[in-house]
């Protein structure tokens, strides 16, 4: 069995197990798996054009919720899983969401290095604030732990079946790799076929010299797991 059939064995047996536990009346549980031609990471393609299967797994009750996110398809670190924690609102018409996340690969060249609480740990989490009215939204995510000193931004709007993302990264030199400044703006323009199939075209527009320019084509296929 390959990583890839691994992982989605794992999101559907994690994803029965917690719809069999007791959880609170009033929580609500929802799951999903989705496989991707590419895993694409904020205008770059992490998987160097290889297939990604991921899933996840959400419990929200009250406005707050946490889960798990997982994927395959990271060419540097390997198999990746996230915990998230956050709570989401609307203002008179303003919607506002506030997470915590933290990124975790236990196959990656870290793996074997005490970078964090577990061996394993990517020593990455952010902050992530959200801000939407109507069709446009603006997110802000601020690194709190490994990789000090970057920030990403981005700027999102909807029509219809469309949709698009302009993407800043800001990040000191030395942030992610020695003596390089990554300062790329990337440009995501999305087509929903239906709830699950989509089409993005990818393409770094300012890339201060970073690797990775070219425009990326990606299909992603996505479906729901009944809880």
């Amino acid at each position: 069995m390959n990583k890839v059939t691994q992982l989605a064995a794992a999101v559907a047996l994690t994803a029965g197990a917690i719809s069999a536990a007791p959880v609170a009346m009033a929580a609500e549980t929802s799951a999903s798996v989705a496989v991707a031609s590419s895993y694409l990471w904020r205008g770059f393609d992490l998987g160097s054009g290889t297939p990604a299967v991921s899933g996840d797994i959400t419990v929200s009750e009250g406005g707050f919720y946490a889960g798990v996110w997982g994927s395959s398809g990271d060419d540097l670190n390997g198999t990746e899983y996230d915990l998230y924690a956050g709570w989401g609102g609307e203002f008179s018409g303003l919607s506002v969401d506030l997470s915590v996340w933290n990124y975790i690969y236990p196959t990656g060249p870290n793996a074997s290095q005490e970078r964090g609480p577990t061996p394993g740990f990517a020593d990455l989490s952010e902050v992530i604030l959200t801000l939407g009215f109507g069709p446009v939204s603006f997110s802000y995510y601020d690194n709190i732990a490994g990789g000090s000193g970057y920030e990403y931004y981005t700027l999102s709007g909807s029509y219809g079946k469309f949709s698009a993302t302009l993407g800043f990264h800001d990040a000191e030199v030395g942030a992610f790799v020695d003596d390089v400044e990554l300062d790329p703006v990337h440009l995501d323009v999305s087509y929903s076929y239906n709830d699950n199939l989509s089409f993005t075209l990818s393409q770094v527009i300012e890339d201060d010299e970073v690797p990775g320019d070219e425009l990326k084509f990606v299909v992603g296929y996505s479906l729901p797991l009944d809880m």
